[in-house]
């Protein structure tokens, strides 16, 4: 049994770690799961800042604590720091993001609206260099979706 009651203390012990940085590279979307939001929030935002510079557009984390639409979800991520200003004013989001090489974290998506979740997944569709990670209480139920429960 871990102990993650201590502030500070990942959820999950160092081979769990090393495994799910392996399932982020390798497949498309992780969501870890659990009842408890924090050693879930934990988690995700540790495997981001590990696995950040393995991506050319780095890591997007997203905080999400309240109803999200795609205008929320844009607009989130056209404020994350270190990301370039998103230009959904000009030109299509789901282009400009298709052409990103990014790790985007989705902490707390059990409040993501069903069409943010159908949005996201034209998004897989057409980025390529795109991998989700997210955590929720339950699965986001993506095709090819992998689940960590806690």
């Amino acid at each position: 049994m871990r102990d993650s009651s201590r502030a500070g203390t990942l959820p999950a012990t160092s081979a769990e770690l090393s495994r799910l940085l392996t399932v982020v590279r390798r497949g498309r979307v992780l969501t870890v799961t659990g009842r408890f939001r924090e050693p879930r929030s934990r988690l995700v935002r540790e495997i981001a800042e590990r696995l950040s510079s393995n991506f050319c557009d780095g890591a997007a984390v997203v905080a999400i604590g309240r109803p999200f639409g795609v205008p929320e979800l844009t607009t989130a991520l056209g404020s994350v720091p270190g990301m370039p200003f998103l230009p959904y004013a000009t030109a299509d989001p789901l282009s400009w993001l298709a052409e990103r090489d990014m790790l985007l974290v989705l902490d707390g998506a059990e409040h993501l609206a069903p069409e943010a979740l159908a949005w996201l997944r034209r998004l897989l569709t057409a980025a390529p260099g795109l991998r989700i990670l997210a955590s929720a209480r339950s699965p986001l139920a993506f095709e090819g979706e992998r689940v960590h429960r806690l």
